[in-house]
């Protein structure tokens, strides 16, 4: 097939050269600026990748030119390329077109360009944008990227606040997403996305005035998802219903809301494997887990916010320095009581043989719900806590019958009470048990019938009675909530 009439020099350097796959240096590494001699029309790539060009036996047809000025637009819409292109160091001054496209590997590494639209792109090998600079979102819904994707230290800017840096939705990723050093201005949008291979997002910053930084809602990703070691996220990075089969990592990244009333971390309703927390610096935002299952959770107490919300989250191992004091300020730190929290961080103590832990993560909850009762369920909650802390602390009920009875043998040794009746029969007084009769809500050693206080220890003897009777009514409440908890 003969070479298309009026192609400039450059442009024939590069016709001639597809049949065998050879690259076409026409400077350095930086991208081209306005120059005749490295000037390439899109035109004449489009039609090499669409089956205009000749081809030789022996050798891989491709178009792969380094340093050129490419003007026009480079447009495969809904078309089917059987060959390679890679574009390096290029200035294209157009936004490329590849919707619906079917391609092999395609590469734009280097290149500076105003965007991209590959939404419907099936590409069979890499696709590669890694180094570029691109002036102009990506858009890559319902894509299909078999070969993985690549954006390694590339940077985008869309100053469009109605457009997404990375947008995409539904799009498949074979092999795994490579950003590792990149910036995002515009935000990235994940939707839906299925990540096959991975994704690897370590050190690269993501910023989006006003909307989400990182939007993964659905995502599913297995293997790994770094957002690691100098990840930077400005607003908010949603992850709600994400499934992550492998280790979803923030180590060393930092999440900035921006505003303390928005979520940094909106991470509920996820189920993830390992979930590792060891950011750089504290979250500056909320975080929320609610809803989510995790397998194992490795965190560190100096990230933690202010507010965290964590109903319904269940794991299966905490790991990380936190102390079981410091575990209760993390569950305490959800600005809504629920029980659920506390249950699940007594269940965890529990199974791994900590019981007196678990006793008191179950006493903490009971008390932080006290600060939502009404005045007389305080008062009686109140009660259960300083006389058996709600029946984990059965011990307090002792504590108080002893000083008690202490009490009741000082002030009867002293002011003895007088017999009601002269007898014979009458059992000999003693104070002490004097005192433990009237403690006793029965009449267990026949003292407290024999025998009538005077003057002002009357109201000594009521008080014992009375302190009998709350003692015995709170030992059986708290026990019986220990037996059967809400």
């Amino acid at each position: 097939m003969s070479e298309p009439p009026g192609l400039t020099p450059a442009e024939r350097r590069v016709w001639h050269a597809f049949p065998t796959g050879a690259e076409i240096v026409f400077g350095d590494d930086r991208p081209a600026g306005p120059d005749p001699d490295r000037t390439v029309r899109a035109q004449v790539i489009n039609q090499l990748l669409l089956g205009g060009g000749e081809t030789r036996d022996g050798f891989v047809a491709a178009v792969r030119v380094r340093g050129a000025y490419v003007i026009g637009q480079l447009n495969l819409v809904g078309g089917t390329v059987r060959h390679e292109l890679h574009l390096k160091a290029c200035r294209i001054v157009e936004q490329p077109q590849f919707s619906n496209c079917r391609t092999n590997t395609l590469r734009l590494t280097d290149c500076r360009l105003p965007g991209l639209d590959a939404g419907g792109l099936h590409a069979d090998g890499a696709v590669s944008l890694s180094r570029s600079v691109l002036d102009g979102g990506i858009r890559l819904p319902r894509a299909q990227l078999l070969g993985g994707l690549r954006m390694n230290e590339t940077v985008i800017t869309e100053t469009d606040p109605e457009r997404w840096a990375v947008f995409s939705g539904g799009m498949v990723v074979e092999v795994g997403f490579f950003a590792r050093n990149a910036t995002f201005e515009g935000g990235v949008r994940l939707v839906g996305a299925r990540m096959n291979g991975g994704l690897f997002m370590e050190g690269t910053t993501v910023r989006n005035p006003g909307r989400l930084a990182l939007d993964g809602m659905n995502m599913v990703v297995q293997d790994a998802a770094e957002f690691s070691k100098g990840f930077s996220a400005e607003k908010t990075v949603r992850l709600r219903n994400a499934r992550v089969n492998g280790t979803l990592s923030f180590d060393a990244a930092v999440l900035d809301s921006t505003d303390p009333e928005r979520l940094a971390l909106q991470g509920s309703h996820m189920v993830v494997d390992e979930l590792l927390m060891n950011l750089a610096e504290p979250v500056k935002g909320r975080l929320s887990l609610a809803y989510s299952r995790v397998d194992v959770l490795m965190d560190q107490p100096r990230i933690w916010p202010r507010e965290i919300y964590l109903d319904g989250l269940v794991y299966q191992t905490l790991r990380g320095p936190a102390t079981p004091k410091e575990r209760l300020s993390w569950i305490s730190r959800d600005p809504q009581f629920h029980l659920q929290p506390y249950e699940q961080l007594a269940s965890w103590y529990h199974g791994i043989g900590h019981d007196d832990v678990a006793r008191k993560v179950q006493l903490a909850k009971l008390r932080a719900r006290r600060r939502r009762l009404g005045r007389i369920p305080r008062i009686w909650s109140l009660l259960l806590d300083w006389t058996v802390g709600f029946g984990y602390r059965p011990w307090l009920a002792f504590t108080w019958f002893a000083a008690l009875v202490g009490v009741g043998t000082a002030v009867f040794s002293a002011v003895p009470p007088r017999p009601i009746k002269d007898s014979v029969e009458l059992p000999r007084f003693h104070a002490l048990v004097y005192s433990l009769d009237l403690l006793i809500p029965l009449d267990s050693f026949g003292l407290q019938g024999a025998y009538d206080p005077v003057g002002w220890t009357r109201w000594v003897a009521y008080g014992l009675t009375t302190s009998g009777w709350v003692l015995a009514t709170a030992l059986i409440a708290g026990v019986t909530r220990v037996l059967r908890p809400e």
